[in-house]
């Protein structure tokens, strides 16, 4: 007969309390069992004293006998003292989903076209600008150059009557 050391719950509808019993590993979960070492009510703060109530003497002396406790159970032994639990390492169980893997593929790819889509308009801008500043610039030297032909048709015509004058003069 292989023994467990297990909860059995008890308690109503979403308000559970648990005995911690010895029981055949082939009886219900709440089913017959062979004696009530404890209790856990999991509704009182951590820190309770009345959270979980085991007797220590008869749990020696079920796990002499062959007991195992589950791992719930194991929890309240460490706990008290009574057994070493070795803490569990399971990094598959931390590794995402396949689903969440293809939705954070397809975030990437979608924030990457975005990146890139900004980056072109952003050089598109940067030429407009650069072409503004050409036309601008190539404006402003037409402007200098229309200036100073005007300048000089003037200043061609203030001596071309300066000469008829001094031609008339003579």
């Amino acid at each position: 007969m292989s023994l467990k050391i297990r909860l059995s719950r008890a308690g109503a509808k979403k308000r559970p309390f648990y005995r911690i019993v010895v029981a055949d590993s082939r009886s219900p979960r709440d089913g017959r069992y062979i004696e009530k070492i404890g209790t856990y009510n999991p509704l009182l703060p951590r820190d309770s004293e009345d959270r979980i109530k085991i007797d220590t003497d008869r749990v020696k002396h079920w796990l002499s006998n062959g007991a195992l406790p589950t791992d719930r159970v194991h929890r309240f032994l460490d706990a008290e003292g009574l057994m070493k639990r070795a803490p569990r390492n399971n990094p598959q169980k931390a590794k995402p989903g396949q689903k969440r893997l293809d939705r954070e593929e397809e975030k990437a790819k979608a924030a990457e076209a975005a990146k890139a889509a900004e980056e072109e308009k952003a050089e598109a801008k940067k030429a407009a600008a650069e072409t503004a500043d050409a036309a601008a610039a190539a404006e402003e030297e037409a402007s200098v150059e229309a200036v100073d032909e005007t300048a000089a048709e003037e200043a061609a015509e203030a001596e071309a009557p300066a000469e008829g004058e001094a031609e008339k003069a003579e």
